[in-house]
């Protein structure tokens, strides 16, 4: 590896299909950057094994749902000619690289990673949380790491994780020698985006949370997603003032509208913000709003729809791409182990210096 490759890793746990939270936040950027030729290995996994620490009484839901996420890896743009799709179990190298880092992380630091903090609520573990979910950061770290990734495409709610990243890198460089690479967060740039809430108003889109529009769903179901969604409460009358602080109908249209929807579907206003400003002084209805981004959406979905409808044809040829980037991914991996045992002097049997040393020293006590 050559000190100026710039490289990707980013991924998804497959715990369920992929909603338009996933993609704003991060599925179209990777998309992008794939596209932007300024990168030299993007490499994008399922986190299976991941999704297991809190679904290990229940495998078959992540069983099922690889090939959920892999077609809509495929359905959104990615190419197994330009990245790199693999997933996690099949990676043992990963499990290796998590092994020697838990010793660089103490109990504490773990403890106070926020996202950790935010999982264990949601998921009411408390004191009973898995030892594999708890230790999540050094698994990811590991992931990161062992593709030597210089760049990690992903929502404001992994940075913390990242953040970890950085500090296992630095403290393992520090003791071993340069080795391993620190990555970098790649956000997205659109505020609005960083973290997408769910159609209940609630803070996160969340599949075990219900609030989500999926990029698989049809037409109708979008259509009444959307029309169902969360708006100001107190907005009860057309011509009554509504507020778009916390309306979540407004927050997707900043995070999914572009200037040129308002001349197709909304030709009355020329900008958002001509919208926002009509909403706020009374006199448009929430129902107006929700049919314009139900018309912002269903463009962009359909796309997405109709390619994954086509890879839903070729089960085994998507199972046939996911086996040929397994490969790759591990070649990568074995690669980047085979440094760290390196650099920390565990490979005995290419020591041949080691074993000529030791030799000479116990036929000299003769």
């Amino acid at each position: 590896m050559t000190p100026k490759e710039k490289i990707i890793l980013t991924g998804d746990r497959p715990t369920g299909r992929l909603h338009i939270g996933h993609y704003v936040g991060s599925l179209r950027r990777r998309v992008e950057l794939q596209n932007s030729g300024q990168y030299d290995k993007i490499f994008v996994f399922e986190a299976d094994a991941q999704a297991l620490t809190d679904n290990i009484e229940n495998p078959e839901k992540v069983r099922q749902n690889v090939i959920e996420v892999a077609l809509d890896y495929l359905a959104c743009g990615l190419d197994p000619q330009k990245s790199t799709l693999f997933i996690q179990s099949q990676i043992p190298e990963l499990c290796e690289l998590s092994f020697y880092f838990m010793d660089l992380v103490s109990v504490s630091r773990l403890q106070r990673n926020p996202t950790v903090k935010t999982e264990i609520q949601m998921r009411n573990f408390e004191a009973s949380i898995p030892v594999g979910f708890f230790t999540y950061p050094i698994s990811q770290a590991s992931d990161i790491t062992a593709f030597r990734a210089t760049t990690v495409p992903a929502g404001v709610d992994q940075e913390p994780m990242i953040e970890q990243t950085r500090e296992i890198v630095h403290k393992f460089n520090s003791i071993y020698g340069p080795t391993l690479v620190e990555p970098e967060i790649l956000l997205p740039s659109n505020a609005a985006c960083l973290r997408l809430p769910g159609t209940d108003g609630k803070a996160k889109m969340s599949k075990s949370l219900g609030n989500c529009i999926y990029l698989s769903d049809t037409a109708e179901d979008l259509r009444k997603k959307v029309m169902s969604m969360y708006t100001d409460p107190n907005h009860i009358r057309i011509e009554d003032p509504g507020s778009i602080e916390g309306n979540c109908v407004f927050t997707y249209l900043d995070a999914f509208s572009r200037p040129e929807h308002f001349a197709q579907y909304m030709p009355d206003y020329a900008s958002l913000d001509e919208l926002k400003a009509h909403y706020q002084r009374g006199g448009l209805g929430d129902v107006k709003v929700k049919k314009f981004l139900y018309a912002v959406l269903q463009e962009m979905l359909e796309p997405i729809r109709a390619r994954r409808k086509e890879y839903e044809q070729d089960i085994e040829g998507v199972y046939e791409t996911l086996k040929r980037g397994c490969d790759v991914a591990r070649a990568e991996a074995a690669e980047t182990l085979d440094m760290v045992r390196r650099s920390m002097k565990i490979n005995y049997f290419e020591d041949t210096e080691l074993i000529r040393q030791q030799a000479e020293m116990y036929k000299a006590v003769k």
